[in-house]
Parts: structure tokens; C-alpha cells; sequence
């Protein structure tokens, strides 16, 4: 399963790439507008700072709701850098927009899922990526990790090649589930990836390793 980072903090982003886990990036207008970018030009200036930091897919998203200005957008965006991932909304004009830019050879992340009947229509339209958006469904109360599942096995019966992107990761258990469930990729704040290095044991075990050396040692 492939680790994206939810974000457009660049030390963030740095600091992942650090660990040697990082395999893309995701972002969105609410995460520029959280680093204080704004303007057209900042914006994609920021796209390429991200693009030269991690190797693999970086997802940038179009902000126009019509077909005509999702295509627009999505050519500049895709035109910036050979990582860069169209990230396009479910609805009816995002799944033209999707289906246009597969058919350029354009990829494509289809955000904002919330049914497997959405996904499906995604991976129809031949989407790269599909984000189901988990944690924002357990926030309403309803199961977000049995939608991974219904998607993951939808796409295994027919044989989608669109790779299930978890987005709206909580917490690490959402990581964890996701991965049992054969996601493609986890998308996650910084604080969820490494939360999955902490345990108690190993914090104690480590002391008492610590504490047997110095002992042993003087």
C-alpha cells in the first residue's frame, strides 16, 4: 500500500520524504489557503516546489465546477510536471472532465466519494485515482472503512485498474483497516502516519534495554 501525504506544508512534505516512506502528495484549495497561498501563479509555483521534493504523484485540484473550465484548468495542471495528478470532484461534469482526460492520457483523481456508486462511475470514466473519503463518513455515523471495502471489491470483480485512494484519514487504525482491506494508497496528515510508530511496549522495552546497558556498564 502506497503513503501519500495529505498536505501542502512543504516541511511536511520534507520530513516524510525524510522517513523514506513517501510515495505522493495530496492536496486541495482548503491546504493552500491553510500555507497561505493563494493567486493563480503562487499556486503552481507551489505544485513544482512539492513535485521536486517526492517522486511520485502529486494531486492538484481544479477549482471550476463547468467541463469546459474543469478541461482548462486540469491542461495547465497537468502541463506543469509529468507527476502531477488532476484531482477533479464527483459529479456529472467531473466524470465528462475525467473521461476527456483519460482518453488525453491525462491522470486523473476523482475526490469528494462518498457510495461505491460513485466509484464505480469513476473507474467507468477511467479515473486514476478514486478518493473515497472516509472519516468525513464516520463523522455522520456511518461505516467510511466498509466503504473501502465495498469499492475494493467492485473494482477486484470487475477488474477496474482505477487505484482506491483513502482519503480522510483519522487516526492510524484507519491506516491499518485500510490496508487489510487492499486500498491502493492512504492519504494522511503527517500526525496519522507517524502515530503508527508509537506503542507502549516499545517505549518500555527500549527503557529497559537503555537501563540494562547502563547497568551492565556503569
Amino acid at each position: 500500500m502506497k503513503f501519500f501525504i495529505d498536505t501542502a506544508n512543504l516541511a511536511q512534505i520534507q520530513e516524510a520524504q525524510d522517513m523514506g516512506i513517501l510515495d505522493g502528495v495530496t492536496t486541495n484549495p482548503s491546504l493552500m489557503a491553510k500555507e497561505g497561498i493563494s493567486g493563480d501563479s503562487a499556486v503552481l509555483a507551489h505544485y513544482r516546489a512539492i513535485c521536486e521534493i517526492v517522486e511520485g504523484d502529486v494531486s492538484a485540484e481544479v477549482i471550476s465546477t463547468d467541463v469546459s473550465g474543469m478541461i482548462r484548468e486540469g491542461e495547465v495542471l497537468a502541463a506543469l510536471h509529468p507527476q502531477i495528478v488532476v484531482k477533479v470532484p464527483m459529479t456529472k461534469d467531473g466524470i465528462k472532465a475525467i473521461r476527456y482526460f483519460s482518453q488525453k492520457g491525462i491522470k486523473t483523481n476523482c475526490t469528494l466519494v462518498f457510495s461505491a456508486g460513485q466509484a464505480l462511475l469513476a473507474a467507468k470514466a477511467g479515473a486514476t485515482y478514486v478518493s473515497p473519503f472516509l472519516g468525513r463518513l464516520d463523522d455522520i455515523s456511518v461505516d467510511g472503512i466498509q466503504l473501502i471495502e465495498q469499492i475494493v471489491s467492485i473494482y477486484a470483480i470487475f477488474g477496474f485498474s482505477t487505484m482506491v485512494l483513502a482519503a480522510s484519514i483519522r487516526h492510524p487504525l484507519h491506516i491499518v483497516k485500510c490496508a487489510e482491506l487492499g486500498a491502493d494508497v492512504v492519504t494522511c496528515p503527517l500526525n496519522a502516519i507517524t502515530a503508527l510508530l508509537n506503542h507502549p511496549l516499545t517505549d518500555v522495552g527500549l527503557e529497559k534495554f537503555l537501563a540494562d546497558y547502563r547497568k551492565a556498564n556503569g
